[in-house]
């Protein structure tokens, strides 16, 4: 849901057009990252109704109903159509190891900076979560390295340490049927500098300067394309791209392949690489983002009263999913189990909120459905959580209103240290929770200095906790009002 995304993918930038004048002339009118007046979520504990009236530019009626369950929900028995995890790949503004990544967010260090990647002196919003001293050496080659978009680069590194991790290196790949295997990383931006760079080209030299690389490197689906171009994977390959909901979406993708037995093996994630000129141009224009030139490691704080905007992330996250049956036959380290997903959309708006916040509610149900549990027994949730006015109260609100007793589960903001990874969080966002699932530890979410009163859930504020995770979900919303929730636990015979 954007607004309740509140991220990147839901800065809550309303635009609403309008009479004015005598002349009838539509105009945007921008609520930057101001909460919505008057759009009040139904408090915890009430019943979902039936029909909502949502205030949008052509009135209509919307009829939906946050499932119930009925009877005791069972999870899947079927190795075939079970789905693991056998592998993680990330590359982030804490390096590319996966422990490093973890240790880091454990210590509660914040990896937001003051951008030099360019000259950012004349921009009003100048630090994100930018990488620095990014190696490509043993996985891609120097030719192809300089040419491709940061943005393929991740997802190429992040992919492959991934297949590595899940003991799928090359020589493993050659003796396996590599069209039972697939890729499906996602993005929400693409190769964005691929692309400016083409336009540049254009405007200021003309049409036969423009790179025969812009089209290919600039287009959504190349990150998959190379990924399999590379390892010779030859099963279902596509990208997904619904904003900052991207890598949630790739995954309840990926599975559902296993699940129908369309492959054994996916490559599923999310990359992003839009720390450069147009995105933080882009995402200032939607006054989407933190203003806090003067603290950036402070700038990223959910659920802080003084929050004022989010900061802006990039890397790749990358799971290696495989159905049990086939894990199991060739002897997988089995990290722990995906038991289920949803994706739902709120039909309302581009960025705005629905003011009931069903959509964000629905998906978390249809998670749990989808995934075989019951709500009692979700302690966990990895939150979208991006440090804007409006959207953090509302995800908390459709928590507590699928939750009905939250006293026993626990909450964190993963975004408060890496800033927010649009197209890629989903993919970082799901392997800090396995890691949490697998240490027993859950990361701070930090800068709580001040935590709005609405919000009763622990956020595990500035300082890790110690929580045997029994079924967590992950939370990924974007622009276009997408939902997504992916659903994880330890893996049990």
């Amino acid at each position: 849901m954007a607004g309740v995304a509140g991220g990147a993918c839901s800065s809550n930038v309303l635009f609403r057009s309008r009479e004015v004048g005598n002349h009838g002339a539509s105009m945007a009118q921008y609520n930057g990252l101001r909460p919505v007046v008057n759009k009040q979520m139904a408090p915890a504990g009430s019943k979902p109704s039936g029909s909502v009236s949502t205030p949008a530019s052509k009135l209509r009626t919307v009829r939906a109903m946050v499932s119930q369950t009925v009877s005791a929900p069972k999870r899947e028995k079927d190795p075939k159509k079970r789905v693991v995890i056998t592998g993680m790949g990330l590359v982030s503004v804490f390096g590319s190891d996966i422990d490093a990544f973890y240790n880091k967010l454990l210590e509660g260090e914040s990896g937001i900076s003051l951008i030099d990647r360019f000259d950012a002196s004349s921009f009003s919003v100048r630090f994100a979560g930018q990488i620095r001293d990014f190696s490509s050496k043993g996985y891609i080659d120097g030719k192809n390295d300089r040419r491709l978009d940061d943005c393929w680069r991740y997802c190429l590194v992040a992919g492959k340490r991934a297949l590595v991790d899940a003991n799928l290196g090359s020589e493993v790949l050659e003796n396996m049927d590599r069209t039972r295997i697939g890729v499906l990383v996602g993005t929400g931006m693409g190769g964005l500098t691929a692309f400016s760079n083409g336009v540049e080209s254009l405007v200021q030299k003309g049409y036969k300067k423009i790179s025969p690389f812009f089209i290919p490197y600039s287009i959504t689906n190349m990150g998959s394309a190379l990924l399999a171009i590379d390892t010779g994977l030859m099963g279902p390959n596509y990208s997904i791209s619904t904003a900052c909901a991207t890598a949630n979406y790739c995954f309840y993708a990926a599975a559902n392949h296993i699940r129908r037995g369309e492959a054994d093996i996916m490559v599923a994630g999310g990359t992003e690489a839009a720390v450069m000129p147009t995105g933080v141009g882009g995402f200032i224009a939607c006054r989407a983002l933190s203003q806090r030139n003067e603290d950036p490691k402070k700038a990223s704080r959910p659920w802080d009263k003084d929050r004022d905007g989010f900061v802006m992330g990039e890397g790749s996250g990358v799971l290696i999913m495989e159905s049990l049956e086939h894990a199991m036959k060739r002897g997988a380290n089995i990290i722990a189990e995906y038991l289920g997903g949803a994706a739902t959309c709120d039909a309302h708006h581009m960025t705005d909120p629905r003011s009931d916040g069903l959509g964000v509610s629905t998906c978390i149900a249809k998670s749990l459905e989808d995934a075989g549990v019951s709500h009692e027994e979700v302690n966990y949730v990895n939150a979208h959580a991006t440090s804007t006015l409006a959207g953090d109260l509302a995800e908390v609100n459709a928590i507590k209103k699928v939750f009905k007793d939250t006293s026993e589960i626990k909450m964190n903001g993963t975004k408060s240290m890496i800033g927010h990874g649009l197209g890629a969080a989903g993919g970082l966002e799901a392997i800090a929770t396995i890691k949490a699932i697998n240490t027993g530890w859950l990361h701070p979410t930090i800068n709580q200095d001040n935590i709005e009163l609405d919000v009763t859930i622990d956020t595990v504020p500035n300082v890790k906790k110690q929580h045997e995770v029994n079924v967590a979900i992950s939370n990924s919303f974007g622009f276009g009002g997408h939902n997504s929730v992916v659903v994880f636990a330890p893996f049990t015979p």
